[in-house]
């Protein structure tokens, strides 16, 4: 059945590779909807099909069998021109932009509409400074590309693809090769696109902890089956992420990695994040935290930050390495 509010959709899709001899088909039976507005991880294990369907999408590689449609238009009888119009993409290959300035690169968003003449209107410097004002990167407009550092690229490259101004953006492993900060910081923006912007976003990712906090929907695929398009909650308690990953040491009910509980049990009494840290910290070194323990941990906010514990005795630490130590 189609789905009306799609804006983008395949129908009964096999994607893969074809030669003179045979056809090497990677997925098929694939029938999964891109909605407005919305924000969506693409996951599976390496080697699944991952990149082969977001170059399909993208009309950068011809699809074996099926339908794919964007805004009503079947993309294999659209011109690239339009297509461009409809999809801009990001991928994770590092460019070489010669001499470009961040601002210049920003600017080649443009291209589908200027035409030859290489003369940017009214409009197209608006869309310019709009695509550096939503990725927060006017501070680099100056810069030349082979200054910035890889999470600055990758905003640089998000803000390109806002400037061509389409309704949807494909992003393949946006967060790759990134620090916490950077990963975070991506995926913030991106979300904030789909919400604030009306932008509809496929992010094809490894990052599941970060897919399950900040995904509408996630597609899953995995090897020799159709590709599972679900509500993320969902597909954490259907088991259907954990039987496509096998996941190994990462604890699904809480979206982190399992503790190797053990040592014993304390008790822990507090608030806050201070609380929260002080438990991860206790059950990373094996220790499970209840209520009736005959070892009690009581944490304190006076001029500073102290635990107490009670454990044969009384006893004062400042730091949480401190109270593991004394524990040990």
């Amino acid at each position: 059945m189609s789905n009306s509010n799609a804006i983008l959709e395949t129908k009964n899709l096999a994607i893969g590779y074809t030669n003179s001899n045979r056809q090497n088909i990677i997925l098929k039976d694939i029938n999964v909807s891109l909605n407005k507005g919305q924000l969506v991880c693409f996951m599976g294990p390496n080697g699944v099909g991952k990149s082969t369907l977001i170059r399909t999408i993208c009309g950068t590689q011809k699809l074996i069998d099926g339908e794919i449609t964007i805004a009503d238009n079947d993309i294999t009888k659209i011109s690239k021109s339009k297509l461009a119009k409809l999809i801009s993409v990001v991928l994770t290959d590092r460019i070489n932009a010669g001499n470009l300035s961040v601002k210049e690169l920003v600017a080649l968003g443009r291209y589908p509409y200027i035409g030859w003449n290489v003369s940017f209107s009214k409009e197209d410097m608006l869309q310019i400074e709009k695509a550096i004002e939503l990725t927060n990167i006017q501070s680099l407009v100056d810069y030349k590309i082979y200054e910035l550092s890889d999470g600055q690229l990758q905003k640089v490259m998000i803000a390109r693809a806002l400037c061509q101004d389409t309704p949807v953006i494909i992003l393949d492993e946006p967060t790759a090769h990134l620090d916490l900060n950077n990963r975070v910081e991506v995926i913030n923006l991106l979300h904030d696109l789909t919400k604030h912007n009306g932008k509809t976003i496929l992010m094809a990712t490894h990052e599941l902890d970060l897919a399950l906090q900040s995904a509408d929907r996630i597609w899953l695929a995995g090897s020799n089956q159709p590709i599972i398009d679900g509500f993320p909650e969902d597909l954490v308690l259907n088991g259907a992420i954990d039987e496509v990953f096998g996941l190994k040491g990462f604890d699904l009910k809480t979206g982190r990695l399992e503790k190797r509980l053990g040592k014993g049990s304390v008790s822990l009494k507090g608030d806050g994040h201070n609380y929260l840290w002080t438990k991860n910290a206790l059950e990373r070194h094996g220790y499970s935290v209840e209520s009736d323990s005959v070892i009690s941990i009581e944490i304190e906010v006076n001029q500073k930050l102290q635990w107490r514990i009670r454990k044969e005795g009384e006893h004062i630490v400042h730091t949480l390495e401190d109270l593991i130590e004394l524990l040990n």
